[in-house]
């Protein structure tokens, strides 16, 4: 018996098909990892591969930096957390608003699906009104009002809450602005969904998307958890584009839990807790400081000129997948593949040295050379071209 089918027997009489995660369960049954150094994992049977998933995106610098590695270290070392706030959410709120170059207000959550709930919480709050604009195929955490038209488990009721547009549909938007702009408290997009296949919004969709909210009194949130890693100000800045919130999640937190709501700061006053009646957001473990250090060093360290040289080497990888026929989508070190049969691809990847997402996507990270990205570059083309 493997290692990996002993923790597979077990995982499968406490936790359905043995883990908490649905985005890593691959047919019959996941891998478990072990260990992870740099660019590299190493599975429960000793199995080293590449690593292309870097938890779905957040491992920016790969598996245990040593200078993200010890932050966290000498934080944990002074306590993990307070009832008390500390230095360091300051000091992380301080780091991204200069990243961004406008006032900006935040607040720390665990995830970007608290995020998001938060920020649409916001939203409602202060405008006043109750329903918000998604568009289809975009994935924006597990909170009731954001998730797909099919998911189950969700109220009528909150269903009722969300109209759904297609991306890139400037007539749908029109229309649903044009037959409830008074009731729409936000539109939520997310620039370059990977759910919805890793391809950046038109430019003339997203102005359009500031002109219906603006003129509706309505305000835009932007969903940057996966795209934040694409540039400094985020992918908003490449669409000219200045949300009235943004969420962020993933690489900010240098490798643990962490989410946040930025915005301006008329908006972000609805979490004043001296105003009456505010939102109320907690959180026992929100802005802790093992995530707020961790995520500063990750962030000083991936400053502009190291999400360039990713970036690049994204694009360059991309380009040369495309000219040995494969398709793929996405923009700078986020890539997503689109095989015909996803398992099988997955698996046969997972037996050449690359791991990969369970859908495809693949998130560069600094840790790797360039003889990994050559190693990557020719696993994939044995397994799809």
């Amino acid at each position: 018996m493997t290692r990996s089918t002993d923790l597979r027997r077990r995982g499968e009489q406490v936790l359905p098909r043995g883990n908490s995660r649905a985005t890593l369960y691959v047919p019959p049954a996941a891998p478990y990892a072990r260990a992870g150094a740099g660019a590299y994992v190493t599975d429960a049977d000793g199995r080293r591969l590449l690593d292309c998933n870097n938890n779905y995106t957040s491992l920016v610098h790969g598996h245990a930096h040593p200078e993200v590695t010890a932050a966290a270290v000498s934080a944990i070392q002074s306590g993990t957390a307070f009832g008390l706030p500390t230095e360091a959410e300051i000091d992380l709120a301080e780091l991204l608003t200069g990243r961004f170059g406008r006032s900006m207000r935040w607040r720390f959550a665990n995830s970007g699906s608290e995020a998001v709930m938060m920020a649409v919480r916001a939203a409602r709050a202060y405008t006043g009104r109750d329903l918000v604009v998604r568009l289809a195929g975009a994935y924006h955490g597990t909170y009731d009002q954001v998730v797909g038209s099919a998911e189950p488990g969700v109220p009528g009721e909150v269903r009722a809450m969300t109209i759904q547009v297609e991306p890139d549909d400037e007539e749908g938007l029109a229309r649903a602005f044009g037959s409830h702009g008074e009731r729409i408290a936000a539109v939520l997009v997310d620039l370059m969904s990977n759910r919805a296949g890793l391809r950046p919004l038109s430019p003339s969709f997203v102005a359009m998307v500031r002109r219906e909210a603006q003129a509706a009194a309505a305000l835009v949130i932007v969903d940057e958890v996966i795209t934040y890693r694409l540039a400094v100000g985020g992918l908003q800045a490449s669409y000219g584009l200045e949300p009235d919130l943004t969420v962020l999640a993933k690489v900010i937190g240098g490798g643990f839990p962490v989410g946040a709501v930025g915005g301006r700061a008329e908006v972000m006053a609805c979490f004043d807790p001296e105003r009456p009646e505010p939102i109320h957001w907690g959180g026992t473990f929100s802005a802790n400081p093992v995530s707020m250090v961790a995520g500063a060093r990750a962030m000083r360290l991936f400053d502009g000129a190291a999400v360039d040289v990713l970036n690049e080497r994204g694009d360059r990888l991309r380009a040369e997948l495309g000219d040995a026929g494969i398709e793929v989508s996405g923009r700078g070190s986020l890539l997503r593949l689109f095989p015909e049969d996803i398992e099988k691809a997955w698996w046969a990847l997972y037996g050449a040295g690359v791991l990969v997402s369970t859908n495809g996507l693949m998130a560069l990270s600094t840790a790797m050379t360039d003889d990994d990205l050559a190693t990557v570059r020719d696993a994939v083309v044995s397994v799809l071209a």
